[in-house]
């Protein structure tokens, strides 16, 4: 129970990592303030909570416009009386999803993506922190491997996503002196399918591998299905990502402030990309400046 008597507002939390975070902390004793752009899947998930006994509200809010994000704030903090955990978690992809070329990137591509990665953190942020400087508070954010690595073809929101770790930063140093943490996750695996679907998709509760997976028919084998080194019996999953979610929103991560933490990454951060066979040595030289391979 590390969320007993604890209130919890979370966006983006209709699908994906923020519906698997919020199910878990309400059975862990949290309150959940659901909410997500799309108001069926906030208004679900408050039900699903309720109906298993926690206590949760649903609220349409779009992290774009920041008087919406303040209104859920401050109706969080009126039902409940404060906000303990933020829990910043929504996001969207690039217009194309990885088919637009950056210098064929609009602006209103880059706005898209940006308001919601970026400035929707900034937002959420600002207002849970004047919400919590009374008595403390822990806010989290949801990064991605993209804020530290690459996506092709993403480039808005590898920006936004790398912006936000800096705020993230900013964040836990300003708001530090007030006895509130500011970290990050930033899941590489076990990201949900959802996000590459239209939001009246159904939510189907899957990562991209498990997705991929069940559409295939085929057995999971981690050799040939996984791209990073850490092999594991089984695809990564929404909960991989939870997991870590969970100990940076509860007390358990309680002197830990200002950090992104690569989650479910599958050892994607352990090696350089240079092409070196998995067994090398300076006595295999083939060359005065170079490195060869048996």
């Amino acid at each position: 129970m590390r969320f007993a008597d604890k209130v919890i507002m979370i966006t983006g939390a209709g699908s994906g990592l923020g519906r698997e975070c919020a199910r878990l902390w309400a059975a862990e004793g949290g309150t959940i303030v659901v909410t997500d752009i799309v108001a069926e899947r906030a208004d679900k998930v408050a039900a699903e909570i309720t109906a298993a006994g926690g206590v949760a509200l649903a609220r349409r809010v779009d992290v774009t416009d920041e008087d919406e994000v303040a209104s859920a704030v401050a109706a969080t903090v009126e039902a409940f009386g404060r906000i303990d955990v933020m829990f910043a978690n929504a996001g969207i992809g690039p217009e194309g999803f990885g088919t637009v070329p950056l210098e064929d990137t609009t602006e209103e591509q880059w706005n898209a993506v940006n308001d919601v990665v970026y400035k929707g953190v900034f937002f959420c942020g600002k207002h849970a922190a004047r919400a919590m400087k009374e008595r403390g508070g822990n806010i989290v954010v949801t990064i991605s491997a993209g804020g530290l690595n690459a996506y092709p073809g993403f480039a808005p929101y590898n920006a936004g996503k790398s912006g936000a770790i800096g705020l993230v930063k900013s964040m836990a140093f300003d708001w530090g002196r007030y006895g509130i943490r500011v970290n990050a996750l930033a899941p590489t695996h076990g990201m949900s399918v959802n996000f590459a679907l239209p939001l009246d998709a159904d939510v189907l509760g899957l990562s991209y591998e498990e997705a991929k997976l069940a559409e295939s028919g085929e057995s999971w084998d981690p050799k040939t299905m996984f791209p990073g080194p850490l092999k594991v019996d089984r695809p990564p999953n929404l909960r991989d990502n939870a997991n870590v979610a969970t100990f940076l929103a509860s007390d358990d991560s309680q002197y830990i402030s200002g950090l992104t933490i690569p989650s479910c990454d599958g050892g994607n951060f352990a090696r350089t990309s240079i092409p070196f066979p998995d067994s090398w040595g300076l006595a295999d030289e083939v060359g005065p400046n170079e490195v060869g391979a048996k």
